[in-house]
């Protein structure tokens, strides 16, 4: 079941990037049966959309390729305010794997839902 919600707040828009004074409020989606093992569940995601922020997680989604993992996406507080960073797809062998990746067949790091200890990889630090 998808669910589209934009979030209308205060943003600084430059090149391209959005960052909102408030973060929009995570939706909460009942995580179905995934239609195949190979499937990743990506809980929450944000796209842009019209210099917005819109809900676009809590669906199941097939690797591009073999050998992947998932990296999940995480906000990210800059000066600017906080920014989404979207999750990607990493080759499954490239050095600094985070500790919130999925492998492509399931059983990656993480606690079965696509997080493991944190949300992701290079949050750590400030810009």
């Amino acid at each position: 079941m998808a669910l589209a919600v934009i979030m209308p707040c205060s943003i600084y828009s430059a090149s391209a990037q959005i960052y909102v004074n408030i973060r929009p409020a995570r939706i909460v989606t009942v995580r179905t049966v995934a239609p195949s093992p190979r499937q990743v569940w990506i809980e929450e995601d944000w796209s842009e959309r019209d210099g917005q922020y819109q809900w676009s997680g809590g669906h199941w989604e097939a690797p591009p390729r073999e050998n992947v993992v998932y990296r999940n996406g995480y906000w990210r507080h800059t000066n600017h305010g906080n920014q989404w960073i979207r999750g990607t797809w990493n080759n499954s062998r490239a050095p600094g794997r985070g500790h919130g990746e999925r492998r492509e067949s399931g059983r990656g790091k993480g606690n079965g839902n696509g997080h493991g200890n944190g949300h992701g990889n290079g949050h750590h630090g400030r810009d």
